[in-house]
């Protein structure tokens, strides 16, 4: 169903926008009239999203991109800016779970991660900002709920989260005079490949999906791609033109309900 957001036409970066909750936004903006433009650093698996929204009647664009390298995340929004001529959204999505524990992790390896799942967070928003200023678009930040809750063995994701909860904030705060907005979206249990694929090495997989979507309070079920972003398109557009600076969970109730209480 389309939500008619006003977002036709506009230009919106999605970093790892091939896959799982990018893909699902990088879709759901091209059928709002949007043109994502996914940047990840799979060129195949970019165009493969591209080829499918492109068959379904939308427009989407790529740009095959090592965030983890400055110089790469500043020549993907000068290509970007060269070929459209304009930036009015950007979703700073990519990173990985890659359970950088205190005790399993290294300096070298915690660093490698700020770099994967924050760094290029603010490299993004740094290098799309003059174009952002100039058409007052938007910044949405994916987050997870490991900076809130902790999950254990993942020291430097949870930071990471930490830090991307922070720089909503504070990007919030020094972009107001420019009119830019900038939300977080907090994703707690969400179906994706990745995670399809770290159930998979699990005992007993189909056991342990069913404990996990026991404690998710709406509906005892995971979070979907959708959905995710289907509030990023919002938050991306006019319709929430007074809303900045929210950190919100689209969880099911998962980070905040009382589980005791969900289902009496």
């Amino acid at each position: 169903m389309n939500m008619d957001l006003g977002l036709t036409n506009k230009i919106v970066i999605v970093t790892g926008g091939a896959k799982g909750i990018g893909e699902g936004i990088v879709k759901v903006l091209a059928k709002e009239g949007a043109i994502p433009i996914i940047v990840g650093r799979n060129e195949a698996d970019n165009l493969k999203c591209v080829n499918e929204i492109e068959a379904s009647g939308g427009a989407a664009w790529q740009i095959a991109a090592e965030l983890t390298d400055p110089k790469e995340c500043e020549k993907a929004v000068a290509s970007i800016v060269e070929k459209f001529g304009r930036i009015e959204g950007l979703v700073n999505n990519a990173g990985v779970n890659d359970g950088v524990g205190l005790e399993s992790g290294t300096y070298e390896k915690f660093m490698a991660s700020l770099h994967k799942n924050v760094v290029h967070y603010y490299l993004m928003a740094h290098y799309a900002l003059p174009e952002l200023k100039r058409s007052k678009g938007a910044i949405l930040n994916i987050t997870s709920k490991t900076a809130d809750t902790g999950q254990g063995n993942t020291s430097a994701y949870a930071a990471s989260n930490g830090g991307r909860n922070a720089l909503t904030r504070e990007w919030a705060v020094e972009l107001l005079k420019y009119g830019i907005r900038v939300n977080a979206i907090v994703v707690a249990e969400c179906w994706t490949p990745l995670y399809e694929n770290w159930i998979k090495t699990l005992p007993d997989p189909a056991a342990k999906l069913k404990e996990i979507e026991s404690k998710i309070p709406l509906g005892s079920r995971m979070t979907t791609a959708e959905e995710i972003a289907n509030m990023t398109a919002f938050l991306l557009s006019e319709r929430s033109s007074h809303t900045t600076g929210q950190l919100i969970h689209v969880d099911g109730g998962y980070v905040h309900l009382d589980r005791a209480l969900a289902n009496a």
